[in-house]
């Protein structure tokens, strides 16, 4: 591309926004940001805006800077065809649709949003294929499988890395009486509070297995999950002829975030050349120990009902996570919690974008209610 790649940033006050800013501040010479939308965070907002000079803003709270339009909507934003590509960086199901609305425009998008697939995945691939849209996953998981697959059809299984979290030598008593603290004391990555106790459960695993079957079209039977504590090797796929093929790289969200904004073109960027083998010396694997984090089988149990079952997974463990975070229930409540909600969902198979919302809120208040009760008992 002669110009400088258009893009528009969807939750550019969070951890993954504000590392993209950091990516596109590199390489400014490449990209032109068209808009910028954030949360409640307005201060970083404004310092975001007059430093980058984006054409619109976007915020949940009223926001006002010189020279920049003020727009109404995340849709005035995913429906503008002057971006080239959109990275959706915020969480929760607040980025599904205007994700859908980008795509019915024929924009590309750098995904970092799991509930978008997570919760749509059917109906997003598959209008996404219909509008001849790109979707690159920005989870460096997603993103290592990306690199490595180049016909999806010769390949054999998928095999995603997990850290393992804080928790990986622990007990399940020793989980049990965590502290807030200490879920949030990831070993390797620096994410968002919400990602980093999913990642101490491993739910976060659970999700990006749903994830990849949806963006690359995989059995769920052919998606493996191997701890490797390091956080050196960010998945791999195994071809028909048994060939393994892996992407290395050191734990930083910079470098995927790069490649999907860049994609298919590469540049020397932020944590460019940093990499040794013989300072890492060494790569450890494991099973991942499903009694102690079932989280996993859960999600493998959602993702093969297919429907309305992974957004009522996703809704039932955000809230369960929330209510942790606020100290009311242990870490290891939310599993339980999580799959009493899952067990007694009545699922909804091909359902509309308005059902899988309905299920959504549903699901959120029914997981308050259950939270409610046992925190009084």
């Amino acid at each position: 591309m002669d110009r400088k790649r258009r893009i528009s940033i969807i939750g550019s006050t969070g951890s993954i926004g504000t590392q993209a800013l950091e990516v596109i501040e590199k390489l400014q010479d490449k990209f032109e940001i068209i808009a910028l939308a954030g949360g409640n965070n307005i201060e970083l907002l404004k310092q975001q805006a007059e430093k980058f000079k984006p054409k619109y803003i976007y915020a949940q709270k009223h926001i006002k800077i010189d020279g920049i339009r003020t727009l109404e909507s995340l849709d005035e934003i995913a429906q503008n065809q002057e971006n080239d590509i959109i990275l959706v960086a915020c969480s929760g199901k607040i980025g599904l649709r205007p994700t859908l609305k980008a795509i019915e425009n024929g924009i590309d998008i750098a995904l970092a949003n799991k509930e978008t697939l997570v919760m749509a995945g059917d109906i997003v691939m598959k209008k996404a294929k219909e509008n001849g849209v790109k979707i690159i996953p920005v989870d460096s998981e997603h993103c290592a499988i990306h690199q490595c697959i180049k016909d999806i059809s010769q390949v054999e299984k998928l095999i995603i890395t997990a850290s393992g979290g804080p928790f990986l030598h622990k007990s399940i008593e020793e989980m049990k009486t965590a502290t807030v603290k200490e879920a949030l004391a990831h070993p390797r990555w620096n994410m968002g509070r919400k990602i980093t106790v999913d990642s101490a459960t491993l739910m976060n695993k659970g999700l990006e297995i749903i994830e990849a079957h949806h963006l690359f079209g995989m059995d769920y039977d052919d998606i493996d999950v191997v701890v490797h504590p390091q956080s050196i090797v960010h998945s791999a796929i195994e071809y028909k002829d048994g060939s393994v093929i892996a992407q290395l790289g050191l734990p930083s969200m910079h470098i995927p975030i790069q490649y999907a904004i860049s994609y298919p073109e590469r540049f020397e960027g932020i944590k460019s050349k940093s990499f040794s083998f013989s300072e890492i010396a060494r790569l450890d694997f494991e099973k991942p120990d499903f009694e102690k984090f079932p989280t996993v089988k859960l999600a493998y149990k959602a993702g093969k009902i297919g429907g309305s079952a992974t957004a009522c997974l996703n809704a039932a463990n955000e809230e369960a996570v929330f209510a942790f975070l606020d100290g009311k229930i242990n870490l290891y409540q939310i599993y339980e919690i999580t799959k009493e909600i899952f067990d007694n969902h009545k699922v909804i198979q091909n359902p509309t974008i308005d059902e899988i919302f309905e299920v959504d809120e549903k699901i959120r208040l029914q997981t308050k209610e259950l939270i409610e009760k046992i925190t009084q008992k």
